[in-house]
């Protein structure tokens, strides 16, 4: 918090009196939360005036979206563990901040939305701004609720509390009638506590037996680790079990965390984002260990006539934390509930025991195969310093390196919304066991555009993470499309006096859409019944380049008052190193507009706009070299379809 804002909050006497609002300060102060995020109204501020008493330890952050006050809550929930907190407006509020609430459903982030619904007395007469605000907010939320009487406050908020921090995390809804938040409570009426229910339980001894013994007769295993991996923080656990059975270890798509640290041997990346290459990664794995994993089918086109993503004959064990993931798009013949760090110790006892024939081969191939990545993506670094534009690797060579050189591996985030260019950033930044953490890694499996600018406020307000990092050094990756959902975030960045680094990946062109164009012709352009072909392979509606953007003149007029714009690569490397520097030394952020096109391409015939398209993707190596042969044997195939580095598409 600046200086000038714990002044501000300093000022005002020792609260005289206690109202309902005063739960909810209760609530904070157990939990340690010290942030509410959100947009002013009239009905939010008897909640807001709360944070005007220095005894509260909470402070308000100002945001100029609701989207973005949600997206902020989001970062600081994932750096500390605990919900983050939002105060919306009526209708509009929920509504704008839907895309971020979806998210963070779909990312399972602990948060508590408070509505400030209208008037209760007046709710009926359907007045200004009112609506049924629990049908819009229940859908992406574990509960959704209004609360009918001030009575009610203290059990709602319990179990609103409650529910968002038990397993699997997510988020809340409690609509208030806002004059009961003003209700005079007896001085001595508090809240007793907040139930916590342990994430830390094991799985039945029975289901953990059956599937250690499956794991332990597989020929060819694969692991795939999702999100509740990264959340329980079970990196030595997957290493061991990855180690015992000798087994590739991908990533869901769309992470929202390091699910698995990028320095071992095992790791290959995320699951690619099309149907066939999907298929092509699984189709020779006898047994798949699927853990945590939630995000299960992350593509846009898929056909039922071309098969399951994973094919019939993989037999498949699962183990997470949330029934609902469990066998919810293919039969699990072993299934285990129970947290991923306390359960896996278990499972890899009895493997350890039963090690499986072929484990030590398996691993030796893994080892070379992981030599031979890192010899391929030298090469590819050199060949992008050669290029006219930036490429993204060069953008990610340059930052894996300034964070070693400063050794800030234990004390960085990446908050990751460069969708066009995931592996570069995946793959060369300290992701590993030299200090980083799951949570050093920042996305969410969502996909509603416009979340890494707002998280990147939450993340950097909170001075350490709970997995033992800390953010002295946050880094926003993000594309120029998805950063123009919210500039406004660079008010409340200014107005907090946060050093964020915003690199801006700009091609000057909705270049993901572009990529999904090409899937879409690929999938329908011949398919019976469809043959669907667009007027045009290169839409105007799909550049943003009449006019152009100057991306650093826009943060400036938001507050952001230092940044530049990268035309060279052999400039990148200097640039990244003076915003590292400016960010980690001044309560000020820095924004680099890192020119990964330098201008929009001109029309072009239907094969030109595909040639240029997928030459990034042709040339950079892949993550995944176990299935590397599998899925460019398909590629090779059909001649019009997509490479399996093509990120997914949304």
């Amino acid at each position: 918090m600046s200086a000038k804002n714990k002044a501000a909050n300093a000022a005002p006497p020792t609260q005289p009196k206690r109202w309902t609002r005063d739960y909810i300060f209760d609530i904070l102060k157990e939990l340690g939360i010290h942030y509410i995020f959100g947009v002013p109204g009239t009905n939010e501020i008897p909640i807001i005036d709360g944070t005007s008493y220095p005894e509260n330890e909470v402070h308000y952050v100002e945001c100029l979206h609701e989207n973005i006050a949600m997206g902020a809550a989001m970062g600081s929930a994932r750096m500390t563990g605990k919900p983050g907190i939002v105060v919306v407006h009526v209708t509009p509020g929920i509504a704008h901040g839907i895309g971020n609430l979806f998210n963070a459903y779909k990312s399972q982030v602990p948060l508590i939305i408070l509505c400030c619904q209208q008037q209760n007395e007046l709710v009926t007469q359907e007045p200004l701004l009112a609506s049924n605000l629990v049908d819009l907010a229940k859908q992406y939320t574990k509960w959704a609720h209004e609360v009918r009487t001030p009575a009610e406050m203290p059990l709602v908020l319990q179990r609103a509390f409650k529910e968002a921090m038990a397993p699997p995390n997510g988020p809340v809804f409690i609509s208030i009638p806002w004059e009961f938040n003003m209700v005079r409570i007896p001085d001595e009426a508090h809240i007793k506590g907040i139930t916590k229910i342990s994430s830390h339980f094991t799985g039945d001894a029975a289901a953990i037996e059956q599937s250690a013994k499956l794991l332990a007769g597989a020929k060819n295993p694969i692991i795939v680790a999702g999100d509740a991996a990264g959340y329980a923080d079970a990196w030595p656990e997957l290493q061991e079990l990855a180690t015992l059975i000798g087994a590739p270890v991908l990533l869901q798509t769309f992470s929202s965390l390091a699910n698995f640290p990028n320095n071992d041997m095992h790791w290959q990346g995320e699951l690619p984002g099309s149907q066939a290459a999907i298929q092509g990664v699984f189709k020779d794995h006898d047994v798949a260990f699927l853990v945590g994993f939630g995000a299960q089918a992350q593509l846009a086109v898929f056909k039922y006539s071309d098969g399951p993503l994973i094919p019939d004959h993989v037999r498949q064990v699962y183990l997470t934390n949330n029934t609902w993931d469990i066998g919810k798009n293919f039969y699990g013949e072993s299934a285990v509930l129970g947290d991923i760090k306390a359960t896996l110790p278990l499972i890899n006892q009895y493997i350890s025991k039963h090690v499986p024939e072929g484990a030590a081969a398996r691993n030796k191939h893994l080892e070379a195969l992981a030599e031979q990545r890192k010899v391929q993506w030298t090469k590819y670094k050199a060949t992008a310093l050669k290029q006219p534009e930036i490429w993204a690797v060069t953008i990610a060579e340059a930052l894996r390196e300034a964070i070693i050189e400063r050794n800030l591996e234990k004390q960085f985030v990446y908050v990751h919304e460069a969708v066009s260019d995931g592996a570069p950033f995946q793959y060369l930044l300290p992701f590993g066991t030299d200090g980083s953490k799951p949570i050093s890694y920042y996305c969410v499996a969502g996909g509603s555009l416009g979340w890494s600018m707002p998280a990147s406020i939450g993340i950097k307000l909170e001075p350490e993470g709970s997995q033992g990092i800390t953010t002295k050094l946050v880094v926003n990756a993000v594309g120029d499309g998805s950063s123009l959902f919210y500039p406004q975030t660079y008010w409340t960045a200014a107005h907090e006096g946060l050093g964020i680094l915003y690199i801006i990946t700009n091609n000057r062109e909705y270049h993901t859409l572009q990529l999904g164009l090409q899937q879409v012709i690929a999938a329908y352009g011949t398919a019976q019944g469809y043959e669907w072909t667009p007027a045009t392979t290169d839409p105007e509606y799909l550049r943003i380049n009449r006019p152009k953007f100057d991306f650093v003149a826009l943060a400036k007029a938001f507050g952001g008052e230092a940044g530049e714009v990268v035309e060279k690569p052999a400039d990148v490397k200097a640039a990244v190193a003076r915003g590292v520097d400016y960010v980690t030394t001044n309560n000020k952020s820095y924004i680099l507009d890192m020119r990964t096109a330098q201008d929009t391409p001109p029309p072009a015939t239907e094969q030109e706009t595909r040639d240029l398209l997928l030459k990034y993707y042709i040339e950079q190596p892949a993550l995944d070299f176990f299935h590397k042969h599998a899925t460019e044997k398909l590629f090779k195939a059909s001649g019009t379809a997509i490479p399996a580095n093509i990120p997914s598409i949304f």
